[in-house]
């Protein structure tokens, strides 16, 4: 289903008196809920992919769009990770009962640490989709070069070229606050099972990030994937395959666990 053709999203009111566009399908636990990266949106093909599957599976399963983010409210200059993690947390409690899994795709993966950390009970499982807890320190800020730096102390914000699209404003507050949700300078104190899925190509996530975030885990079932050929989005259909399969693992493991 393209984004022309699905119905429109259900809103949720957060108690900050934002409006998060979500879509949202009832089913039998453990529910899946899909988190996705920095200035993308809910229409993607990983989200699509996961609803499909959800609906195959009969599971429940959300995608929604964080603030400043798709049809959700807000500016995206205005996010920050903690903003964006609150989001995350308001669609848990809201939006659904039970245990979750919980599948972050780039930023999306730093989200659902946080979220996990936040609501650890709620969360049955966790998929990292080339994750990147720490990005704004560590590959954004330490990989800025010094003019780039003067820029954002200056202006407040830098406006950073994208593949993907229109340039993308990187501000000091977002990389300021980031700094307060950092996760890899020590242990991340979560039990539950956690696949980890890199692609070694991945030009905006070195490979190295998924073994660093499996050293920094707790739990004692974390499981790294790694795609010699991947990209950072492994969107292609090989990838969403690979996608499906371990989450159907995953939901096997957790589902006996869970009832």
């Amino acid at each position: 289903m393209d984004q022309a053709s699905e119905p429109a999203p259900q809103t949720l009111h957060t108690a900050d008196g934002a409006t998060i566009a979500y879509h949202r399908l009832e089913g039998k636990l453990p529910g899946i809920v899909f988190l996705g990266g920095f200035a993308s949106d809910m229409t993607g093909t990983k989200a699509l992919a996961l609803e499909a599957f959800a609906r195959e599976r009969g599971h429940a399963f959300v995608r929604f769009d964080y603030q400043g983010h798709g049809q959700s409210s807000g500016r995206f200059e205005d996010g920050t990770i903690g903003q964006w993690s609150r989001d995350a947390i308001a669609v848990l409690d809201e939006l659904t009962e039970g245990p979750q899994i919980l599948v972050g795709s780039s930023m999306g993966g730093w989200i659902m640490l946080l979220v996990a950390l936040a609501r650890a009970s709620h969360v049955a499982g966790l998929i990292g989709i080339a994750a990147a807890p720490d990005f704004t320190e560590d590959l954004m800020w330490e990989r800025m070069d010094d003019t780039v730096r003067a820029t954002i102390e200056r202006d407040g914000v830098y406006y950073e070229p994208s593949e993907y699209g229109e340039p993308l404003p990187i501000t000091r507050h977002l990389i300021e606050e980031g700094r307060s949700h950092l996760l890899l300078r020590g242990n991340i104190p979560l039990a539950c099972p956690v696949r980890l899925l890199q692609g070694m190509d991945d030009r905006d996530v070195p490979w190295e990030w998924a073994l660093k975030l499996q050293s920094a885990l707790q739990s004692e079932d974390v499981e790294t994937v790694l795609i010699k050929h991947g990209d950072h989005r492994l969107s292609e259909p090989h990838d969403i395959q690979r996608l499906r399969f371990q989450l159907d693992r995953l939901l096997h493991q957790v589902e006996g666990v869970v009832d």
